[in-house]
């Protein structure tokens, strides 16, 4: 079953929102792949009910249980049909909104867990959306996370990063790869905060630098 509500100030490119559906639902498994082992350890025992931000098309929903309900935070529409096939395949309830992350919806302290990977990078502004994750979460709620951020400065990657700034912010909807997102969690007063920064080995360079975690309210 899914249900859909539509209020969001998304901006979708006609072209490149259709690309990204079909480039994450193609290179989606190989990009899997190099994360499954970040995912299974913070995504591990999610509750019955879950909110993702920036859910695409469903590439997280092997971490939910048959039978749970996926509050799906998506504002991109061309990634919605594949997103509702995929829940129902894995046998997840959907509760689809075309929303932005950084204005939910939800009520406050309404949610037990909070998911996301690879969106604080994309986002206008990422502390807004940690500011609207604390606000939803109820007190002992999680945000679980993976996220690609900034290489050491000084590094190769950190230089490609930075010559390729304009090209990948434009083709992937503005992701930056050069976001210090571990520094933006830290500073959103959650009460506790453990991040793991690690290092992917694809052909996507300027994505290699990553970071894992877990934040509690």
């Amino acid at each position: 079953m899914t249900m859909t509500e539509r209020t969001t100030t998304f901006e979708v490119h006609p072209a490149r929102g259709a690309f990204n559906a079909a480039f994450f639902t193609v290179m989606g498994p190989n990009l899997e792949w190099n994360l499954r082992r970040h995912k299974r350890r913070v995504f591990a025992d999610l509750p019955g009910s879950v909110v993702e931000l920036g859910s695409g098309v469903g590439a997280n929903l092997p971490y939910l249980a048959p039978g749970s309900t996926l509050v799906a935070v998506e504002p991109n529409p061309p990634m919605h049909r594949r997103l509702r096939a995929a829940a129902e395949r894995r046998g997840v309830r959907l509760d689809l909104r075309e929303r932005v992350a950084e204005d939910t919806g939800l009520p406050d302290a309404s949610v037990d867990a909070v998911i996301s990977s690879l969106v604080l990078c994309t986002v206008p502004d990422p502390d807004a959306v940690l500011a609207e994750v604390r606000r939803i979460l109820r007190p002992g709620g999680t945000y679980r996370f993976v996220e690609h951020v900034a290489a050491r400065p000084g590094t190769p990657t950190r230089w490609l990063q930075r010559v390729l700034r304009r090209p990948w912010a434009w083709t992937f909807e503005g992701c930056s790869c050069e976001r210090d997102l571990e520094a933006a969690v830290r500073a959103a007063g959650f009460a506790r905060v453990d991040v793991e920064p690690y290092r992917l080995h694809t052909p996507f360079v300027p994505f290699n630098s990553q970071i894992a975690g877990v934040v509690h309210v």
